[in-house]
C-alpha cells in the first residue's frame, strides 16, 4: 500500500476512537486517589492506559484538525494549539503516575499523599512545588482548548457537527465537577470520551478528501 497523507490521516482516527474509548472505560474503574491504591498492580494498569489517552488523543485531534484545516481558520488552529497542548502537559502527568509514585510511596509516602490530594482537592502537608500549578495549568488548557477546537469543528462543518458541539459540552460541563465532588465527578468525563469517539470514526470513515495535506479545498462552511 502507497502511504499518502490521507492515508496518514485517516489512521488518526482510529486514535481518536481509542483515547474515547479508553477515557470512558477507565472512569468507573479508576482506583481511588489514596496512598495505597498506588503500590497495587490496577493503578499502574490504569495509569499506563492514561498515558495511552493522551498519546491517542493528540493523534486523533491532530487528524481531526488536518481534515478541516482549510475550513477552520484561525480559530481551528489555536484550539488545536491549546487542546494540543493539554495533550502534551498530561502525558508525562500521566506517566509520573504509572511509573514514579509506586515506588515513591514507600519513600515519600507524605509527597505523593499530598500529589493524589491535590487532584481530589484534599490539602497536603508537605510542599509539592509546580504541581498544583500543572495542575491548574492542565485545568485551563482542557477548558480553553476543548471549547475552541469544538466550535471551531462546529463551524467548519468538515466533521460532524454535533460532534464538535459534544465536544464543547463536554468541555464545559465539567465546570459542574465541584457541585459532584471527587470521585463522582469522573462521570463529567464520559461526554469527552464519546467526543474524541465520535471524532476519531468521523475521521477513518471519511474517504473524501476535505483537507489533505497540499491540497487546497473548496467548501461552503465560512473559515473563521
Amino acid at each position: 500500500m502507497t502511504i499518502t497523507p490521507a492515508h496518514l490521516t485517516r489512521w488518526t482516527g482510529l486514535a481518536g476512537i481509542a483515547a474515547g474509548v479508553i477515557f470512558i472505560g477507565i472512569q468507573p474503574i479508576h482506583p481511588a486517589d489514596v496512598l495505597e491504591s498506588t503500590t497495587t498492580g490496577f493503578w499502574s494498569l490504569i495509569m499506563v492506559l492514561k498515558t495511552l489517552f493522551t498519546v491517542f488523543g493528540l493523534i486523533g485531534i491532530t487528524g481531526v484538525y488536518v481534515k478541516q484545516a482549510a475550513c477552520a481558520g484561525v480559530l481551528g488552529f489555536v484550539g488545536y494549539l491549546v487542546f494540543g497542548l493539554f495533550f502534551l502537559l498530561q502525558m508525562p502527568v500521566a506517566f509520573i503516575e504509572a511509573v514514579v509514585l509506586p515506588p515513591l510511596a514507600t519513600l515519600a509516602p507524605a509527597y505523593v499523599s499530598g500529589l493524589l490530594g491535590s487532584i481530589s482537592g484534599a490539602p497536603s502537608t508537605v510542599s509539592l512545588g509546580a504541581f498544583p500549578a500543572v495542575l491548574a495549568a492542565l485545568g485551563a488548557l482542557y477548558l480553553v482548548g476543548g471549547t475552541l477546537f469544538g466550535v471551531a469543528t462546529f463551524r467548519a462543518g468538515v466533521m460532524p457537527r454535533w460532534a464538535g458541539g459534544l465536544l464543547v459540552f463536554a468541555v464545559l460541563v465539567t465546570l459542574a465537577g465541584p457541585l459532584l465532588g471527587h470521585p463522582l465527578d469522573r462521570a463529567l468525563a464520559v461526554p469527552m470520551g464519546v467526543a474524541l469517539a465520535w471524532l476519531g470514526y468521523s475521521v477513518w470513515t471519511d474517504t473524501k478528501a476535505h483537507a489533505t495535506v497540499g491540497h487546497v479545498v473548496t467548501s461552503s462552511a465560512r473559515p473563521v
